[in-house]
């Protein structure tokens, strides 16, 4: 499908949409649109999760559809895809076509309109990069990934059927199945999480791991502060801070005073935030 509005492009495989990802897209323009190159790996803004993070139109590309291109048939997909096309975005360590032998060097001689490159966006003297973001994630610096991020790390999922303790012995959660989604380090996280379709997040306090308590299954568990949520279909979660890590408890009863301990410490996490 041809699509014949678009001025420039941004090129790349934006998993994240991170604060790297953005200086690509301030370049754009008003016509401007993404080129998300489909790899198979984006697992923190899987398939369509990256249009919650820009207001530009995107346009995937299966990897597996363009990696044999030479670069002078890279270019022309490009230019025929696109009719007006005469600006393109890339990162510094963008490279395309077969073998990814192609840099942006290559792109400049290639495609004889402006070839923008976007230098390498740092915090704190460290690179911001997606496999960075990654890392981080899964030791539990969420912190840490947000602030590369420049938003906080998001998984979204359907609501699936839990244990039954949770209202009875414990405290209500809303059980999430995140398929696609790179989950955190195990443990208990204050976050936001959103409703169904609802426009506002709420306080929340969220378990990710094995229930090594009780039955030992693997669980994305949310806990409402203060609220109770009925009718619940599908979810998202936002991270803000790590807790603790997941550990056994001896009894129901000493997991329930952990979690009130972790709701209290969730509280004074999240009350500076605009709800």
């Amino acid at each position: 499908m041809v699509s014949s509005n678009v001025e420039a492009i941004a090129i790349g495989g934006f998993d994240g949409m991170h604060i790297g990802h953005q200086e690509l897209f301030k370049e754009l323009g008003k016509h401007g649109a993404i080129i998300a190159i489909e790899t198979g790996y984006a697992n923190m803004t899987i398939k369509e999760e990256r249009e919650h993070y820009t207001h530009y139109p995107i346009f995937y590309f299966p990897l597996d559809e363009i990696r044999h291109l030479g670069g002078e048939e890279f270019v022309a997909l490009l230019k025929n895809k696109f009719p007006k096309l005469r600006k393109i975005v890339v990162g510094y360590d963008f490279h395309f076509g077969k073998d990814r032998r192609y840099s942006h060097q290559d792109l400049k001689k290639l495609f004889g309109g402006e070839v923008c490159v976007v230098d390498q966006v740092m915090i704190d003297g460290d690179s911001v990069h997606s496999h960075k973001i990654r890392a981080k994630i899964q030791i539990g610096d969420l912190s840490g990934a947000n602030r590369f991020l420049g938003h906080n790390y998001t998984i979204r999922g359907s609501v699936v059927k839990g244990q039954g303790i949770g209202k009875t012995k414990l405290v209500p959660t809303i059980n999430l199945e995140c398929d696609g989604f790179l989950l955190p380090y195990e443990g208990v996280y204050a976050a936001l999480t959103r409703i169904n379709d609802e426009e506002h997040f709420h306080p929340s306090v969220v378990f990710v791991g094995h229930r090594i308590t009780t039955d030992g299954s693997y669980a994305v568990e949310s806990h409402i502060l203060g609220e109770t949520i009925a009718h619940c279909t599908q979810a998202s979660v936002s991270f803000v801070k790590f807790l603790r890590k997941n550990q056994k408890f001896d009894s129901l009863e000493s997991l329930k005073t952990a979690i009130e301990g972790d709701i209290a410490k969730a509280r004074r996490e999240l009350i500076h935030l605009s709800l």
